[in-house]
């Protein structure tokens, strides 16, 4: 029984797809290289990892809750166990509210401006769930959320948070934008008929050059802030890469196949990873 309930409470803050806290992580240590000008060190760099997994896991738990009645409707999503029945909606935000103690727990080891900061994080992670019945673009609220990890990093090293960051951010929240766009595709039909409120929708045939612009601008500005930084032939070779894979998305997502559009949300992270790798390459040769 109790191996049955862990089962699924892991399957609810999503244990066995880690693409999902990946996609948060890669900005946020990226952010942490650029702040640091350099290596950060292991305090802050476990302190985060940890931060975002934990999250990342207690926003699964609300938006599960919030999104149960809608998520029934929806092939993909109908059998999460909070949709399901499997896990009652107080039992979910409960597992939440643990998660987010414990993520708190993290940010106090390291100072009051990243303590601040986190009560903002918090904020967005509650709004955003709702946001898909008021927001014709509910991505960029997602934007906001999943990139607060940049401006925390800032506030930990440097106990402030500079126009460098918000820079970061805003390249950032377009990254974000391009890979939920690819993921709201592969519900586009479903999400009509309940009323849901997606940038797939909204942007109508214009989605995929949505995804493509949305791309360029976040490689541009994360390859301006490492041009900015003298970060050199290594970052800029992870930028060519990351720029390859997001000309083999646009080849996967423009014909609309759900199975291509979810293969490229899902395989996103790697992308992010190329960015954060060409970060930590071009500051060790500098």
């Amino acid at each position: 029984m109790l191996a049955r309930r862990l089962a699924l409470y892991l399957d609810l803050i999503r244990w066995n797809r880690p693409a999902g806290w990946l996609l948060l992580l890669w900005p946020t240590l990226g952010a942490l290289w650029f702040a640091a000008d350099g290596w950060p060190g292991w305090q802050l760099v476990v302190v985060f990892t940890l931060g975002t997994f934990l999250m990342r896991s207690a926003g699964c738990c609300v938006n599960d809750v919030a999104d149960r009645d809608f998520d029934r409707h929806v092939k993909r999503t109908a059998q999460r166990p909070v949709t399901s029945g499997a896990i009652s909606v107080k039992e979910a935000l409960a597992l939440g509210a643990v998660l987010a103690l414990m993520a708190f727990g993290l940010v106090l080891t390291t100072n009051r401006v990243t303590v601040l900061w986190s009560f903002a994080a918090l904020a967005i992670t509650l709004i955003y769930p709702f946001a898909k019945r008021f927001v014709s673009i509910p991505q960029a609220v997602l934007g906001i959320a999943f990139s607060f990890g940049i401006p925390m990093a800032f506030a930990a090293v440097q106990a402030t948070v500079p126009v460098f960051a918000a820079w970061l951010l805003a390249g950032n929240l377009f990254w974000v934008l391009a890979y939920d766009t690819e993921y709201a595709m592969v519900d586009r039909d479903d999400d009509l008929k309940i009323g849901m409120k997606t940038s797939a929708i909204t942007f109508g045939r214009f989605d995929v050059a949505a995804v493509m612009l949305s791309y360029a601008i976040f490689l541009a500005v994360w390859a301006w802030a490492g041009a900015s930084r003298s970060l050199g032939v290594l970052f800029f070779a992870g930028i060519a890469i990351a720029a390859g894979q997001a000309l083999w998305h646009w080849r996967l997502i423009r014909d609309r196949p759900r199975d291509g559009c979810f293969k490229a949300f899902r395989l996103n992270h790697w992308l992010g990873f190329t960015v954060f790798a060409g970060v930590v390459a071009g500051y060790a040769i500098r």
